[in-house]
């Protein structure tokens, strides 16, 4: 099975959208066999995912990721597992003894566990759920729907 690991730097890159360089790691019987440092090339979402599934990619760790670029990870059957930070070494390390996603591996901010499984749903006050503008900062409960009267 082949792991992919957006970096920047010695990094997890913190959006895999803007990501040029993965390491490819190979894993066999939760042991890494090989690993290579593979460019993305790609700028557009099909052409990264298409990039990951010609290097035999099974499993993508990443930073921030896209709903498109997600969905689209999933439809070619990769497994992402999103919001994680750290040296890319320790979350390679991580990932093999089983403790990925982890709350000491998550971004900052990262809502793992609630609304859309940790993507942040945008659910919050003023957000409208992507059904409108939601409201503004100094209107409160009390006050909405007043402005029919």
């Amino acid at each position: 099975m082949h792991i992919a690991i957006p970096i920047w730097e010695d990094r997890v890159s913190p959006l895999f959208d803007a990501a040029r360089r993965v390491v490819l790691v190979e894993i066999e019987e939760s042991r890494e066999v090989k690993r290579s440092e593979e460019s993305i090339g790609a700028s557009y979402p099909a052409g990264r995912v298409r990039r990951l599934v010609d290097l035999g990619v099974k499993i993508l760790i990443c930073g921030a990721i896209s709903r498109r670029l997600d969905f689209m990870c999933a439809s070619a059957g990769i497994q992402v597992i999103p919001w994680v930070t750290g040296s890319s070494e320790s979350i390679l390390q991580a990932f093999l003894a089983g403790k990925l996603p982890g709350p000491e591996y998550d971004m900052p901010g990262c809502c793992r566990g609630r609304g859309r499984a940790g993507r942040g749903a945008g659910r919050g006050e003023g957000r409208g759920e992507g059904r409108g503008r939601g409201r503004e900062k100094n209107q409160n409960r009390e006050s909405r729907g007043k402005e029919k009267l």
